[in-house]
């Protein structure tokens, strides 16, 4: 009898090792799992459930909402952001550019003044054009819009064709007439000589010398070549 137990020592030694490794083993996944911070209680109850899906909820609607206050508009104006003074596609950019074009005239600061003439006359003529388009696109659906439209574009050109009588000024007292005249042809072509800015224009051509004959003409001269009949 002692001999068979003896016999069964080995195999016992054997199991007990077996169980002792397989312990070791899942000792680095017990302490990986710790090192996750993973609950140890998990809930499973269904009030449990319900009070974690409500805290989440509560979470996730603060969120929302601090997200949802920090773009909304502090004043109405905002929310039409291309009416706004720091906005350069506009009427009040295109203005705020012929200001600073002034001050740097006043200091005769020409090289600035040239710059901000351009991006202003750049401007105005991009709304002229955008509210030309405006205008056809509604012509004959809402003549309303489309007049609102039209007025919009002649407005604009007129102040693009201020900003380019006001370069090529600026050109003039640079010394540089080769680059005032074209601007000024621009605005005969866009004023017509009978308006105010064409007959502006048309002065600055004769004093320039690049025409001879004076306009308006004199009561007494003819303005036209056509023979009487």
């Amino acid at each position: 009898m002692v001999l068979r137990d003896f016999r069964l020592l080995p195999f016992a030694c054997l199991l007990a090792l077996s169980s002792w490794v397989a312990l070791e083993g899942v000792k680095p996944l017990t302490a990986t799992a710790q090192d996750a911070d993973v609950p140890t209680e998990i809930p499973t109850t269904d009030d449990e459930l319900d009070t974690l899906d409500n805290d989440l909820d509560v979470d996730l609607d603060t969120d929302l909402e601090v997200d949802l206050d920090s773009t909304t508009p502090s004043t109405p104006d905002d929310l039409r952001p291309l009416s706004q003074d720091a906005n350069i596609l506009s009427i009040q950019g295109g203005q705020r550019l012929m200001e600073e074009a002034g001050t740097a005239v006043s200091t005769q600061n020409y090289d600035l003044a040239v710059r901000r003439l351009q991006e202003a006359r750049q401007v105005f003529n991009q709304l002229s054009n955008f509210y030309q388009e405006l205008a056809a696109s509604f012509s004959g659906i809402d003549n309303r819009i489309a007049q609102e439209q039209r007025e919009q574009a002649v407005s604009t050109a007129q102040m693009r064709d201020q900003a380019t009588y006001q370069l090529a000024l600026v050109h003039r007292a640079q010394n540089r007439p080769e680059l005032a005249v074209p601007l000024l042809v621009q605005i005969i072509r866009s004023q017509n000589p009978t308006r105010d800015l064409g007959q502006r224009a048309y002065q600055q051509l004769l004093e320039l010398g690049f025409v001879d004959s004076p306009f308006p003409r004199g009561t007494n001269e003819p303005t036209s070549t056509v023979p009487n009949r």
